[in-house]
């Protein structure tokens, strides 16, 4: 028989325990608070929560993440000096406090050590970094800031392969970034319609340093407010990577006969997702996204509806030159130029020669191979050294003197735009070859789990991701999309869901 007084009495010692215990962590914080700034105890505060969480329930970390980093740009642009490096820095910290949640769960066996399709690659990969350091006795702070900038969102795709998740969890988390995804577009939308003012509310202008590190370069509004939209993500590029990125995921879907569900959801991503991409003005997301899409509708699906309206799109761009009378060798941007300039200066002869004289990425297009690759070609100048953000960040200009060539874009920037070439630069000709293995196994993991899954959420899953990586790859010649938070993250992060997805329906077959 229960005695109730005995389970009374230790209830009421329980409770005496947790609100001595509440004051006591109460004046500890107001300890804090006497020594340090009210934002910086609520900043450690929030990360104390944020490692907790990532020990106890790791994939809802992951989650977090993948929601918070869409927002990140304006958190930071509103988020006080004190509190800058917390929160500037906070997404990437919790993905090694990630990692050393898993290794402590591999040594004390509470999951296995898995083999991927990308071990052997990685690990020549990071071998051949941290050679290139050594050959080229680069400063060990640059060669680990280096090397961070170029690995820190593969991580993830090893994260996600050992923490597991399972069909619901991906599913969900697809569905929860799909609304995001409408809320980013709507966004850019009304921005479109409102212009100056939420341009102003929204654009994080403001330049943030750690002594001589940028922390954030700031964002120079060089086009006319309204002109080009990008919703929190702080520039008009960065929205239409996130945008093309995830209405590529949901192609695989929109051409999947046998996935009914969400098809409302899917509808109302292209119909305003769609628009937004093109208010983006971001010429790379919209190749990418096409290049993506086409793969799809034409290469795996054969539909004729989208060959039909492709051979329509290329009459109507013949067309429109001819009635217009547009001199497409002449166009050059401006401010106010219009969507049509947009879309056919991609061709213009006067912009790429502008670009190439004006130091832009055409320039660092021909240069690269002709003068920096020759330099050092197997294992490149090191990492950190080139091209990157974190030659960039770094303000690192060794390798830009010894060669005598300007300081990357604009010879004032740091960067080259084009992701595929500061990786050949850094790592030469070998870590070069390591990655694109790394992007090659990947898509044909993907076309491989489309063709033989018999799932059709994972077969719609990895049609779409397997069209992403044609969209990035191509995008990466044209921006440093790799290393972007909004755009790497997710690209590492759901090639590990292709992946797992795929490994627990073998299983299950197995069994």
């Amino acid at each position: 028989m229960i005695d109730l007084r005995m389970v009374y009495k230790k209830a009421e010692e329980h409770t005496t325990l947790a609100i001595f215990g509440l004051f006591a962590f109460l004046g500890f914080l107001i300890f804090l608070q006497s020594i340090f700034s009210p934002t910086i105890v609520l900043s450690l505060l929030v990360s104390v929560a944020a490692i907790i969480i990532s020990f106890t329930r790791p994939l809802w970390m992951v989650a977090a993440i993948a929601v918070y980093l869409p927002f990140e740009s304006l958190v930071l642009k509103f988020s006080p000096d004190d509190a800058y490096v917390f929160a500037r820095y906070a997404s990437e910290v919790l993905i090694y406090v990630l990692v050393l949640v898993v290794i402590g769960r591999v040594l004390s066996s509470r999951i296995q050590l898995k083999q991927t399709i990308l071990d052997l690659p990685f690990l020549l990969f990071l071998f051949t970094l941290i050679a290139s350091a050594f050959i080229n006795f680069v400063d060990p702070s640059i060669a680990v800031l280096g090397i961070r900038q170029i690995i820190r969102f593969m991580i993830v795709f090893f994260l996600v392969v050992h923490l597991n998740p399972s069909k619901g969890f991906v599913r969900k988390l697809t569905i929860i970034l799909f609304a995001i995804v409408l809320f980013e577009a709507g966004l850019g939308i009304l921005q479109s319609i409102i212009g100056e003012r939420l341009d102003v509310l929204l654009l994080p202008s403001e330049a943030r340093a750690l002594g001589e590190i940028t922390l954030t370069a700031g964002v120079s509004q060089f086009w006319d407010p309204g002109s080009r939209v990008f919703a929190t993500l702080g520039r008009y590029d960065r929205l239409g990577n996130f945008l093309y990125f995830f209405l590529l995921i949901a192609s695989g879907f929109l051409f999947s006969e046998k996935v009914k569900q969400n098809k409302n959801t899917l509808t109302a991503l292209f119909l305003i997702g769609l628009p937004a991409l093109a208010l983006t003005y971001s010429r790379a997301s919209w190749f990418a996204f096409i290049l993506g899409f086409l793969f799809i509708g034409i290469w795996m699906k054969r539909d004729r509806r989208v060959i039909a309206g492709f051979v329509t799109f290329l009459i109507v761009i013949s067309t429109y030159l001819g009635v217009s009378g547009l001199t497409v060798r002449f166009i050059t941007e401006t401010p106010s130029q219009t969507f049509a300039e947009r879309f056919y200066e991609t061709f213009s002869y006067a912009r790429w020669r502008g670009e190439y004289y004006g130091l832009g990425r055409t320039y660092w297009f021909v240069q690269t191979p002709l003068r920096v690759i020759p330099a050092s070609p197997i294992f490149g100048h090191g990492p950190g050294q080139y091209g990157g953000g974190a030659a960039a960040a770094l303000h690192n200009t060794t390798v830009y003197e010894a060669l005598t060539i300007p300081y990357g874009v604009f010879g004032t920037e740091g960067f080259i735009d084009n992701n595929w070439f500061s990786i050949w630069g850094e790592s030469g000709t070998l870590g070069f070859g390591l990655y694109l293995w790394m992007i090659a196994a990947l898509f044909f993991y993907a076309l491989k789990v489309y063709r033989s899954s018999k799932d059709p959420f994972i077969r719609a899953l990895a049609l779409g991701f397997a069209a992403c990586l044609i969209g990035i790859s191509f995008n990466a010649f044209t921006s440093t999309v790799l290393e972007i938070r909004t755009s790497g993250f997710y690209l590492w992060l759901y090639a590990g869901f292709v992946f797992v997805l795929h490994e627990q329906e073998k299983k299950k077959i197995k069994a």
